[in-house]
């Protein structure tokens, strides 16, 4: 079979088909200091039932994540390297490299970022400002919204 006479699906078709994470983020303000205590930001990620949230600075922006595999840190220097950590901050033990999203990029898009890092979540931003997150669990809660035509 011959597919060379087939058009290649345009973006704008594409999007239709699928929504764009501005639909199905979190808006939620679930955000963190870097000057915060680390043992403050567990329990702020424990009660807000939360896997990590993105630290931002005095400006709002965005300059690191810091999730629960961060925090299990706090436990190794402890523990291992006789660290207190009662006077560490978030920013000794966030991940300052952080990969974002935009508000245009679609389901397809996010879901296959999340297939292709260890990522659970992205900070969502729209002209380089933080407007959301958006969760693994957010991309299924999409998937089974969606019309079987759809697909």
């Amino acid at each position: 079979m011959n597919f060379s006479g087939r058009k290649k699906e345009s973006e704008e078709s594409r999007a239709m088909k699928f929504p764009t994470v501005d639909k199905i983020m979190d808006r939620d303000e679930i955000i963190l200091s870097p000057d915060q205590a680390i043992n403050d930001a567990i329990d702020f990620l424990l009660e807000n039932k939360v896997t990590g949230a993105p630290v931002l600075d005095k400006n709002r922006k965005i300059v690191g994540m810091i999730t629960e595999k961060d925090c299990l840190r706090v436990l190794i220097d402890s523990a291992y390297h006789n660290m207190p950590f009662s006077d560490k901050k978030v920013s000794d033990y966030m991940s300052p490299v952080v990969k974002t999203v935009t508000t245009e990029h679609d389901l397809l898009d996010v879901a296959n970022e999340f297939l292709t890092t260890n990522f659970r979540k992205f900070p969502v931003v729209y002209k380089d400002t933080l407007v959301g997150q958006v969760s693994r669990r957010d991309v299924l809660r999409a998937i089974a919204n969606m019309s079987n035509t759809t697909w």
